[in-house]
C-alpha cells in the first residue's frame, strides 16, 4: 500500500513567487513534503491542520533574529494530499513516510508501538493467559485487543480468570504430586495441575472455557447462567436464582472490561466513517475505511446524494414528530438512462471496493503499525474522536443503514433544532387582527378554525353535503 503512494499536487517553489504560490495552497488541513533541489536530500514531510498557514510559517520571509525554522531558500517543490480528518492525516503520513523514509523510519518518526493483547497458549498442555505486545504468526488467532494500555488488559484478564479455575503461573509445568504449589491454590482460584490435582481433560475443559468467553466476549457464559436462572425461578428455588444473579451481574461487569472492538486479530474487522477532503468533488461524500485483520485500507469515498437526516424529536418533544433517517433514491450524473441507485447500494457497492482493496500479508510489521494507527484512534476519548467504528453484524453482513446515518451526519451534520412555537405571541397577532376589523383576514381565520373543529369532531357528527 505505502510503496505505491503518492502526493495528489505537485508544485515548483521560488522565492520570488512565493506569494502567488502559497496563495494557490488551500486553508484545509492535509500532508506535505518540502523537497530541496538536490534529489537525494531528504524531504521535510509533516501534516497540518492548516497547509497554507503551515507552509507561509515555514516559507515566508524570515523575520530578524527570529529562531524559528525557516526553508524558503532551501525548498525547490512543494507536494500535498489534502485530507478531511485527522485519522486520514495520520494515514496518509505513515504511507509517505514508508514511501520516503522506509518503514522503520516511519515507525520511528510517527512512535508507532504495538498494542498490548491477551495472548492465550492453547497449543502448550496446560494452557493460560497473559498480557504481550509481541505479535506471533502462530499465535495471531489466539491473541485478543487490542487494548488501550497494558493495565486494562491485565485488568481484563485478572477479571476473567477470577470466574474460572486457570493457571496464573509463568513456569513450564512438570506436574508432580510434591510440586509446591502457589497461593492462587491456597485460595482454590486453580484446579492446581502442577500438583496433579485434576486430570489433563478437566484442564482442558477448563481452558476450553475460558477461550470461549474470550470469543464470545462473555456471552457464552452470560447465556448459560441467564437459563439457569430461569429454570431455578421457574422450580421455585429463590435462593438458587438469586445466587445465579449475582454470578450473572459479577459475569457481566467482567466482561464490560473488553470494548465491543476487542476480538482476535484475524477476526479484528469494522468500518470507520469520517469527514472527506472539502474539495469540491467531494462536497457531498464522506470517506470510508476498512479495518480488515487488523490492517487499515482506504479511503473510500461514498455519495450522500438522496441522503437527508430529519429532526428526530421536536423542541415540543412530541413522539408524532419524530422521524428516522430519510433516504430517497436520487439519480446520479451520467445516469438518466439507468434506474436511480439507491443511497443503500452505494454504500454496499463502497464497502466491496474497500474488501476488494485488501491484501492479506504476513508482515508482522506492517500489521504492528497499522494495529497501533487503529488503538491510537479508537481509544482516545469520544469528545476529541472524530469519526465512527462500526463493526459487522452477527451474521457477517454490514450494518448499512447506519454507517449512511453516520456519513450524512458527518457531511450535513446533525439536524438542527426546530424553534420553539411562541403560542402566546401567535394569539395576540391573531386577536389584534380581528380587533382590527380586517374582514377578509377574519373569514380566512374563521374558516380555518371551522376545519380544525371539524377534524376534530366524532365522525357520525361531521355533517354530510346533503344535509
Amino acid at each position: 500500500m505505502a510503496a505505491y503512494f503518492h502526493f495528489e499536487k505537485i508544485i515548483g517553489f521560488s522565492p520570488e513567487q512565493a506569494d502567488e504560490i502559497l496563495r494557490a495552497i488551500p486553508a484545509l488541513p492535509g500532508v506535505f513534503a518540502l523537497y530541496g533541489e538536490q534529489a537525494s536530500s531528504e524531504p521535510y514531510l509533516t501534516r497540518a491542520a492548516d497547509l497554507r498557514r503551515r507552509m507561509k510559517r515555514l516559507l515566508a520571509p524570515p523575520e530578524s533574529q527570529s529562531k524559528r525554522l525557516n526553508l524558503r531558500d532551501k525548498v525547490a517543490r512543494i507536494e500535498y494530499t489534502i485530507t478531511g480528518s485527522e485519522f486520514e492525516s495520520a494515514l496518509t503520513l505513515y504511507h509517505a513516510a514508508a514511501t520516503i523514509f522506509g518503514y522503520t523510519e516511519a515507525r520511528r518518526r510517527l512512535k508507532l508501538h504495538t498494542p498490548t493483547f491477551l495472548r492465550m497458549t492453547m497449543e502448550n498442555e496446560f494452557p493460560r493467559v497473559y498480557a504481550t505486545n509481541r505479535l506471533s504468526k502462530r499465535g495471531l488467532a489466539e491473541m485478543y485487543g487490542p487494548f488501550p494500555s497494558r493495565a486494562a488488559a491485565e485488568r481484563y484478564c485478572d477479571a476473567v480468570l477470577d470466574l474460572f479455575k486457570l493457571r496464573r503461573c509463568h513456569e513450564d509445568l512438570q506436574p508432580y504430586p510434591e510440586h509446591p504449589g502457589c497461593v492462587y491454590g491456597e485460595m482454590k482460584k486453580c484446579i492446581e495441575p502442577c500438583k496433579q490435582a485434576c486430570t489433563t481433560e478437566q484442564y482442558a475443559a477448563e481452558a476450553a472455557g475460558v477461550k470461549a468467553f474470550f470469543d464470545t466476549r462473555g456471552e457464552s457464559m452470560l447465556s448459560t447462567i441467564a437459563a439457569d436462572r430461569e429454570r431455578a425461578s421457574e422450580e421455585m428455588e429463590f435462593e438458587r436464582a438469586a445466587a445465579l444473579h449475582e454470578q450473572h451481574q459479577k459475569v457481566k461487569a467482567a466482561a464490560s472490561l473488553a470494548d465491543e472492538i476487542v476480538r482476535p486479530i484475524p477476526q479484528l474487522r469494522g468500518v470507520i466513517v469520517q469527514r472527506s477532503a472539502e474539495t469540491e468533488d467531494n462536497a457531498d461524500k464522506a470517506a470510508l475505511f476498512l479495518f480488515e485483520g487488523g490492517c487499515i485500507v482506504g479511503p473510500e469515498l461514498l455519495s450522500t446524494l438522496g441522503v437527508r437526516a430529519v429532526k428526530e424529536q421536536t423542541s415540543v418533544g412530541s413522539s408524532l414528530f419524530a422521524q428516522p433517517l430519510m433516504l430517497q433514491a436520487v439519480p446520479l450524473e451520467g445516469e438518466a438512462t439507468d434506474p436511480a441507485i439507491s443511497p443503500e447500494d452505494r454504500a454496499r457497492a463502497a464497502l466491496e471496493n474497500l474488501e476488494a482493496r485488501v491484501a492479506p500479508s504476513r508482515d508482522l510489521a506492517l500489521l504492528s503499525d497499522h494495529l497501533s494507527l487503529l488503538r491510537r484512534w479508537y481509544y482516545r476519548p469520544e469528545k476529541q474522536r472524530a469519526g465512527e467504528a462500526f463493526l459487522p453484524n452477527p451474521d457477517g453482513s454490514w450494518p448499512v443503514r447506519r454507517i449512511l446515518r453516520s456519513a450524512a451526519r458527518h457531511v450535513l451534520g446533525d439536524p438542527k433544532p426546530l424553534p420553539d412555537v411562541q403560542r402566546e405571541a401567535a394569539k395576540a397577532v391573531k386577536t389584534r387582527i380581528l380587533h382590527e376589523g380586517r374582514p377578509e383576514v377574519e373569514r380566512v381565520v374563521a374558516d380555518a378554525g371551522r376545519k380544525r373543529r371539524r377534524s376534530q369532531a366524532p365522525e357520525e357528527s361531521v355533517p354530510t353535503p346533503n344535509e
